[in-house]
């Protein structure tokens, strides 16, 4: 079977590795892919993610048997929609399912509706009108844009200058361009944060593993916002009672109230939680496999990938058990020095000849040239490791990171660091 996999990152190439290990599968193809997915997948570098017309063509005339659109933006352009048109197979949601990332206005509306516990918020189309709300406001406060903004359109101001600032930023000097044509302003919620992925066929629901992810560029979770800088799994806040109640509390009635509103949501559904003193709350959904969460969590799955995948295609999930390794998993970025903020491409890189064999580096951000592999974005690689404790997980992540070498490579060093002491505690 010929399989394509829209995307061209660190998690298009994890979900690749895995869809490898079915004997069916013949071809895989990447739209776009990357230098270091070539490895394991034809890459078709000339179309873009985002070029729907051109990937529906392709996967016509190269008899692909099943698609997985991987990223945000094609999901919302209705790339799945597309494919199903043109009679393939595909994995993750319809436009309208994939509002649940697209627009925060619509998530945080559907969460009020349905009564999924969320924080408070209010949505504000004039700059001058949320000014205005922000002057009454209690300190910090989560500001965040309402469309796709890379990962990167949540401000948290600590003061009113800060958003005063963060408005301006968003809304005025345009920084994710239409994405801020509205803005959520949101409460701000304390407690440990979890990341829990989900395989639904819209009606049935398999959480994935838990993982934490580590957003901000420096150590210390000081810095910028980033698209995420490292990951581990499982995460040890997500307690077995606390999954109980996510389940009965969030992610069931999530299915639920996307169904009411006539757009049930069939793929990888994201639920980033917070665990705060009220109990979890949801801080926002994504509509497809997280980045870089996804590196830690199906190096854990046991079961076939692609099988599950097309269980929930075929709305046979409740049918299949889904089967995960005991252990855990760690992944560290290596990223372009300046990121996320201004940084330098094309720095060759040099990897060893092998990774020990429970590591694994997932490519994403750099391209071929010339028979080098050059840098080219800013999280260039993401180096994991599994191993049967967490602690093991990162010093063979840390270790194997050392040996990939390129000019500016910056991780951070505290990647697992608070949930090794939250472990300590339990």
């Amino acid at each position: 079977m010929n399989l394509l996999v829209v995307g061209g990152g660190g998690r298009e190439h994890a979900i690749i590795k895995k869809l490898k290990e079915n004997p069916a599968v013949s071809t895989i193809y990447a739209l776009p892919g990357n230098g270091g997915i070539a490895q394991d997948a034809t890459c078709v570098p000339e179309i873009g993610a985002s070029d729907i017309p051109a990937i529906v063509a392709f996967a016509k005339s190269h008899e692909i048997g099943f698609a997985v659109v991987a990223p945000d933006d094609p999901l919302a352009l209705g790339c799945v929609d597309r494919l199903h048109e043109a009679g393939i197979p595909c994995f993750g949601p319809s436009a309208a399912a994939a509002r649940i990332e697209s627009s925060k206005v619509f998530s945080k509306n559907l969460m009020k509706k349905y009564g999924i516990p969320t924080a408070g918020y209010a949505v504000f189309s004039d700059p001058a009108e949320a000014l205005a709300y922000l002057r009454g406001a209690s300190f910090p406060i989560v500001v965040k844009a309402d469309g796709l903004a890379l990962g990167k359109g949540v401000l948290i101001p600590q003061n009113l200058p800060e958003a005063e600032e963060a408005v301006k930023t968003i809304m005025e000097d345009k920084a994710f361009g239409d994405s801020g044509n509205e803005i959520v302003v949101e409460e701000f919620l304390t407690g440990p944060e979890v990341s829990v992925l989900a395989f639904t066929d819209g009606a049935a629901i398999s959480p994935m593993v838990s993982s934490m992810d580590h957003k901000r560029a420096g150590d210390g979770d000081t810095g910028l916002n980033t698209g995420g800088m490292g990951t581990i799994a499982p995460n040890p806040y997500y307690t077995p009672e606390i999954a109980k109640v996510c389940m009965d509390t969030i992610f069931l009635p999530t299915l639920a109230a996307m169904r009411a509103e006539g757009c049930p949501f069939k793929g990888c559904l994201y639920f980033g939680l917070m665990l705060t003193p009220d109990g979890p709350k949801v801080i926002e959904y994504n509509c497809r496999f997280g980045d870089p969460e996804t590196q830690v969590v199906l190096p854990l799955l046991k079961s076939d990938l692609l099988t599950v995948m097309q269980a929930v295609e075929n709305e046979t999930l409740s049918a299949l058990p889904v089967e995960w390794h005991q252990g855990a998993a760690a992944c560290v970025i290596l990223a372009s020095g300046g990121y996320p903020s201004h940084y330098e491409k094309g720095k060759v890189m040099t990897l060893p000849a092998a990774f020990p064999e429970n590591v694994t580096c997932y490519h994403a951000g750099d391209r071929l040239e010339g028979g080098e592999l050059l840098t080219s974005g800013g999280r260039v690689l993401g180096v994991a490791a599994t191993a049967s404790t967490l602690r093991e997980a990162l010093r063979d992540a840390y270790a194997a990171a050392e040996t990939v070498t390129f000019e500016g490579k910056y991780m951070r060093r505290d990647i697992g660091q608070l949930a090794l002491r939250a472990m300590e505690e339990q």
